[in-house]
């Protein structure tokens, strides 16, 4: 007689969208000051990037994964990392790993990170415009800021690209600060409270 048996069992976590879209809504808010030059440098930027853009949404990415949630878990984990990265790469060029990695820092090598997470944000943009609204202009202003954020790596468009970018950054974080507060009060309220906006397609079923 075979008495094995295979138990299943789902975790059961609270809706981790709002706070990754907090986290996204601060880290973009206190980095597009920097490139409109209200602050100085990215020092203070720093804790906000590795905490907020970092962080948040790696715990955001985590939790989604238990809500089988396959774009929320992807896209807060991928820029998750992002912002982890980006962050180390500011502490490289400040010298906090020394001196002959500063050295060596060569700002075109960022600038193809940049495009690849561009890339993948296309892709991104494609399945956020069967979602909402919402998260389909995130997903376009996100394709906007990196690959400008690639452009003014090379180099290339003089300063549009590094004004374009701060732009649609500081446009990042106000729109997502919105999305953050629908997702807590519609999750909250069990309805409706701020609308998201339909979807722009239906191509998923």
């Amino acid at each position: 007689m075979n008495t094995n048996s295979t138990q299943h069992f789902q975790l059961s976590v609270a809706d981790p969208t709002p706070l990754g879209l907090f986290g996204l809504a601060v880290v973009t808010m206190v980095a597009s000051a920097q490139k409109m030059g209200i602050v100085s440098d990215v020092s203070w930027v720093l804790p906000w990037a590795l905490f907020c853009g970092s962080l948040a949404q790696i715990i955001a990415g985590i939790l989604d994964y238990c809500h089988r949630n396959i774009f929320g878990a992807t896209i807060f984990s991928a820029f998750g990392l992002f912002w982890a990265a980006v962050g180390m790469s500011w502490m490289i060029k400040a010298g906090s790993f020394g001196a002959g990695l500063s050295a060596g820092v060569d700002a075109k090598t960022i600038g193809f990170a940049f495009f690849a997470f561009f890339l993948f944000a296309c892709i991104g943009t494609i399945a956020a415009s069967s979602a909402n609204l919402f998260l389909f202009v995130d997903m376009v202003l996100i394709d906007i800021l990196l690959i400008c954020l690639a452009l003014d790596a090379w180099k290339i468009g003089g300063h549009a690209p590094h004004a374009i970018a701060a732009y649609s950054e500081m446009a990042i974080s106000l729109l997502s600060m919105y999305g953050a507060g629908a997702a807590f009060l519609n999750n909250f309220y069990g309805r409706t409270f701020w609308p998201l906006g339909a979807p722009i397609n239906k191509w998923k079923q």
